[in-house]
């Protein structure tokens, strides 16, 4: 019940999902509040090892601080791509996993992003019911 109560409250306008491999997903969803007031929640959802659920971590992230987020978070991956890792190859995993969407639809199979009715409702979007970059192993497809 005060779940139902929460969703009158916090009405979702918008979600986006974003598959990173094999066992995490992210969610970007634009809520609206009673108010008619917007933000962003960005939610990290990993399948537990054991197989049992799913962890969730999610950040809630206001207007006010938008600008400063988004120039924060791109200062951050431009030092990396430039000055730590100048010589990897990031689009590498968009290549795999681009590669990995094509085999499955020439083998019949669906999309990750059309149906997920094989998935738990633990990944529908968060507005529906921390940031880790992760290791390599997630990328494996």
């Amino acid at each position: 019940m005060d779940n139902e109560r929460n969703q009158g409250r916090f009405e979702s306008v918008y979600s986006n999902k974003v598959r990173a491999g094999k066992r995490r997903t992210y969610f970007f969803d634009v809520r609206k509040t009673k108010g008619e007031d917007f933000y962003l929640t960005l939610t990290e959802s990993t399948k537990k090892f054991n197989g049992d659920g799913y962890e969730r971590h999610k950040i809630f992230l206001y207007k006010e601080d938008f600008n400063r987020f988004l120039d924060s978070l791109a200062d951050a991956i431009n030092h990396v791509k430039e000055n730590l890792m100048p010589e990897y190859d990031y689009d590498e995993y968009t290549r795999r996993h681009e590669e990995f969407e094509a085999r499955r639809l020439e083998e019949g199979e669906e999309s990750d992003f059309a149906n997920d009715e094989d998935e738990p409702e633990a990944l529908e979007s968060p507005s529906k019911q921390k940031f880790d970059i992760g290791s390599d192993d997630d990328m494996s497809w």
